[in-house]
């Protein structure tokens, strides 16, 4: 049997199933996912769009155009209560990348890397280990 993981939006209007083990784990310390979450940082948990499956609400989205690339990231959210679920990037076709907050637990993740760490809040240490990227790494 697969391992599978849930999660939603706070409202529940949308829910997630997500099958599996992600392709990839981050902590994004850009300033475009620090505005769009409101905080220090984004926990981003990447999944194949063949591992998660949508119930519910449609969710709404909008597009940003990155200011450095050029290339769009879309957000994904709770036409209710707003909440920002996934987003999608140009840069990476095929793969949904989950809010980790979103997660109905998330204590299974391990994070693999931090990126843009040049836009890091000067009091956020952040920990040995994962690996470190000024910006986001072409790979």
């Amino acid at each position: 049997m697969s391992e599978f993981h849930t999660g939603g939006c706070v409202c529940r209007a949308i829910r997630y199933r997500l099958t599996g083990q992600p392709a990839r784990t981050t902590i994004c310390h850009c300033t475009f996912c620090q505005r769009r979450t409101g905080t220090a940082f984004a926990e981003i948990v990447t999944f194949e769009e063949s591992q998660v499956e949508l119930e519910g609400e449609e969710p709404r989205m909008y597009e940003h155009r990155s200011d450095e690339s050029g290339r769009w990231i879309r957000v994904h959210f709770c036409p209710h209560c707003g909440t920002h679920l996934f987003i999608t990037a140009e840069a990476r076709p095929g793969f949904l990348s989950m809010a980790g907050g979103t997660l109905d637990d998330s204590s299974w993740v391990q994070w693999g890397r931090h990126i843009w760490t040049r836009s890091s809040q000067h009091w956020l240490p952040i920990p040995d280990g994962p690996s470190r990227f000024d910006k986001a790494p072409t790979n």
